[in-house]
């Protein structure tokens, strides 16, 4: 699995409740992009339209030796998940103050583009606070633990 990109503040921002694969819908040439390393999700959402889940403002650069003259780095594109999944995804939204957050993008092992998303729950400024403690607390137990 190499990992192409990441949204670190989705972690930060949200409640990860459970994550879910997906892939993608991409041309030939944003693939050969994706293998360079020129992909970001940072800033990212999914919405669902018309039954289909799409990823929103993800940023594909354009690769140099294509040929497309009218490429859009930030274009939607479609998530490609199973019936049962998208059932479970579209109801835990329905139900109320949840969202579909994308978390890493990368490439099986395979070699197909996949998705991980999560259905997150947004946190509130003392979560936030919590959070960050918890974490330099994981890292000055790490220390200690290593010098011992």
């Amino acid at each position: 699995m190499k990992v192409i990109a990441a949204n670190n503040s989705a972690n930060y921002n949200f409640t990860i409740l459970n994550k879910i694969e997906a892939g993608m819908v991409l041309t030939g040439s944003e693939v050969k992009s994706l293998r360079v390393n020129t992909g970001s999700i940072r800033g990212s959402y999914i919405i669902e339209q018309n039954g289909e889940l799409w990823l929103s403002n993800s940023f594909i650069k354009k690769y140099n030796n294509a040929s497309d003259t009218n490429y859009e780095p930030s274009r939607n594109r479609k998530l490609l998940v199973t019936k049962k999944e998208f059932n479970k995804i579209i109801g835990l939204i329905h139900q109320g103050g949840h969202t579909i957050v994308p978390i890493t993008l990368y490439f099986s092992d395979k070699g197909l583009v996949k998705l991980t998303c999560g259905v997150a729950k947004g946190k509130k400024k003392i979560d936030k606070r919590e959070s960050i403690k918890q974490r330099d607390w994981n890292i000055k137990k790490h220390r200690i633990l290593k010098n011992n």
